[in-house]
């Protein structure tokens, strides 16, 4: 059980930061993107966390940290070239705001825009909260059938 709360909370914080992108049309800084550059990323980290912490063997949790660092730390330095070119001087400032990956503690500005529930649909971010209950029911039903 505890591992499902954590997996909802990062299922949650990508939900959150998918209804604020418009990817390569204009700079995110509304949202979850006030506080770290990497939201999408910080959710997937807690969803992973989430099962690992499920799965109850700690050493799976390290393995997962590996990779995932291993991954989406390369990733994110891509990244960084690409909205430097498409966003220039916009993103330089952003990028001396708000961290990379681990968020800060208070928004950087308020840009006033809200979620838009159309950009949640159309980057079909609904499929990694269907995937993560589909795996937490197959763990509940799990530990229910063997207990």
């Amino acid at each position: 059980m505890a591992g499902s709360v954590v997996v909802l909370a990062g299922v949650l914080i990508r939900a959150w930061a998918s209804g604020h992108i418009r990817k390569a049309k204009k700079l995110a800084v509304s949202g979850p993107y006030a506080y770290t550059r990497n939201p999408l990323y910080v959710g997937s980290l807690i969803i992973g966390l989430g099962f690992t912490v499920a799965s109850g063997v700690w050493w799976l949790g390290v393995i997962f940290l590996v990779l995932f660092l291993g991954i989406y730390l390369p990733v994110m330095r891509v990244e960084i070239g690409d909205m430097q070119r498409i966003f220039g001087a916009e993103f330089d400032e952003y990028e001396q705001n708000v961290p990379l990956f681990l968020p800060r503690l208070t928004k950087w500005k308020d840009s006033g825009e809200k979620f838009d529930f159309q950009l949640y649909l159309q980057y079909r971010e609904y499929r990694a909260a269907i995937g993560a209950a589909i795996v937490v029911a197959i763990l509940a039903a799990k530990a229910f059938f063997l207990i």
